[in-house]
């Protein structure tokens, strides 16, 4: 390993919690010499719980015909299903371990009890599917479908209780963040179906702990991806769905909590949900993955969840809306310091809607595996802010790790205007501040950088796949389709590319991005 890559490395390690690298230590040594799992007997369930599903999370179809379709990629096994098929990436075998496609629409309960069983033959040699984060999303779906249609299986309770005992030994301390709660809301479910004391004391003490920590002030989820977001809420609703079906089995002050959690990340889905229902694509989040915002709405509702209307704040986000945009605006640090794998280098990046059109739009992520595609979809020129010297404002690497980041620093906020800068570049010695200005009918976009670079700075702006390429005419770039146009003044440079817009995972368009070379300073003004 040279230099480089220790100091790499060092400036990872140096924002884990000691906790992370405890268990990290931990589950390698135990891991190491672990012996293979003792076989448990599943105590006997006392009676059904009660589920019903009251809303479909998706459209699609994740399992048709015998044909498995994940990320949108489809696969048919020809003759017995391979449950550790990773010809398409790690993700993809991933989802067919998590078992979602029990509870999509018009699963019948003997196809259901069939693929499970084909699943529980093929047990000793499961690998992904024994990971912590893969059995906790697989127990959920699992007992969602068992207690829907009413079936009991000795020999189904078994497996699903002994991957509970192996779930419980090996909570993902190790990583925390999304990974830990997803731990916890499945041992809550994991509890109710078997009426497990243990499994229910350890769910409760760790969907407390890690709700107040990961549920920021405003609402947010403090991983900052909306998609994630979706994907963590529509689990608590669950939970607060479950405990109010069976509410006979415990008393206490668990779902009031859960509520208050609820009704925080409802009120900041709604202010960061665009009006055409679709979410931004900050950070890791793509399309068709997560349960889209109004399905949440509708499920918040039905649940008595209310909105708290909380304006956004330490989420760093800030959302615009005038009679015919919206505007998002990141002026956040990556967050959270110990967690940032889904975080991108995106300080000061924006989105702009007109009338529910996206114009300048995140690139967003097409894939999960360890590649350039990765790293190059996670960088600052893939987003709408600036790039000094090909640096990166936050080093990102290795797929979902992250060692020196970019900080923010607030210096003025009003009710038409924002003003920050950050330090992403203070190891070349610049500092970049980039204001925003809003009125009805235009913005301003102020870039400055606190001495020269010789015009080796670069603004980007990444416009939706539905744009036609714009048009150059002397400092201006024009967009015909809007009858709008967005002038550069100080701009040494204009120039027009082509680039792949993602449109969920292993799925992209081409688009065309703007890319202006500045020296100190740019100013942006956009007519809509």
């Amino acid at each position: 390993m040279d230099f480089s890559k220790i100091i790499l490395l060092c400036n990872t390690i140096i924002y884990l919690k000691p906790v992370q690298v405890y268990y990290r230590l931990f589950y390698f040594f135990k891991n190491s010499f672990r012996s293979t799992q003792k076989y448990i007997k599943a105590p006997s369930v006392i009676s059904s719980i009660n589920w019903k599903n009251i809303y479909n999370y998706s459209n699609s179809y994740s399992y048709l015909n015998k044909t498995f379709t994940f990320l949108n990629i489809s696969h048919s096994f020809s003759e017995k299903i391979n449950w550790n098929f990773d010809q398409f990436g790690k993700l993809w075998v991933y989802n067919l371990n998590y078992f979602d496609f029990l509870n999509q629409k018009e699963m019948s309960s003997e196809t259901g009890i069939h693929l499970i069983n084909d699943f529980i033959k093929n047990d000793k040699i499961l690998k992904d599917a024994k990971e912590p984060y893969t059995i906790s999303l697989r127990g959920v779906n699992w007992i969602k479908f068992l207690a829907q249609n009413k079936i009991q299986n000795s020999v189904i309770n078994n497996l699903l209780y002994n991957h509970y005992v192996i779930l419980i030994k090996n909570l993902e301390y190790h990583l925390l963040g999304n990974h830990l709660l997803e731990n916890a809301f499945s041992l809550l479910f994991g509890a109710y179906y078997f009426q497990d004391e243990h499994f229910y004391v350890k769910s409760k003490k760790l969907l407390i702990s890690e709700l107040d920590e990961q549920v920021l002030k405003d609402g947010a989820h403090f991983e900052l991806s909306p998609m994630y977001h979706q994907i963590i809420l529509s689990r608590l609703l669950d939970s607060i769905h479950l405990i109010k079906l069976n509410n006979s089995w415990k008393k206490d002050d668990l779902l009031s909590f859960l509520k208050t959690k609820a009704s925080l990340m409802i009120s900041w889905l709604h202010n960061i949900t665009y009006k055409n229902g679709n979410i931004p694509m900050v950070n890791d989040s793509t399309f068709d993955i997560a349960p889209n915002s109004e399905k949440l709405f509708l499920y918040a509702k039905g649940l008595e969840i209310s909105n708290q209307e909380i304006p956004l704040s330490d989420s760093g986000y800030r959302k615009i809306t005038s009679y015919n945009y919206e505007l998002l605006l990141d002026i956040g640090n990556i967050g959270p310091d110990y967690q940032p794998g889904h975080g991108h280098s995106d300080t000061f990046n924006f989105e702009l809607l007109k009338n529910g059109i996206p114009i300048f739009v995140d690139t967003g992520i097409s894939t999960y595996e360890k590649n350039n595609l990765r790293q190059r979809e996670r960088s600052t020129s893939s987003h709408n802010t600036v790039q000094i010297e090909n640096l990166e404002q936050t080093q990102v690497w290795d797929g979902f790790r992250v060692a020196k980041r970019a900080k923010v620093n607030i210096l003025k906020e009003k009710y038409n205007s924002i003003k920050a800068s950050h330090d992403g570049y203070q190891n070349k010695g610049y500092c970049h501040t980039r204001t925003y200005m809003w009125e009805e009918k235009f913005i301003i976009i102020k870039d400055e950088i606190n001495k020269s670079t010789n015009n080796k700075s670069k603004a980007f702006f990444h416009l939706h796949s539905s744009l036609n390429k714009p048009l150059i005419k002397e400092n201006k770039v024009i967009l015909e389709q809007f009858d709008s146009y967005i002038t550069f003044i100080n701009a040494a440079s204009i120039e027009i590319d082509q680039y792949q817009l993602s449109q969920g995972f292993n799925k992209t368009e081409f688009a065309f991005k703007i890319t202006v070379t500045f020296d100190k300073s740019l100013e942006t003004k956009i007519l809509i």
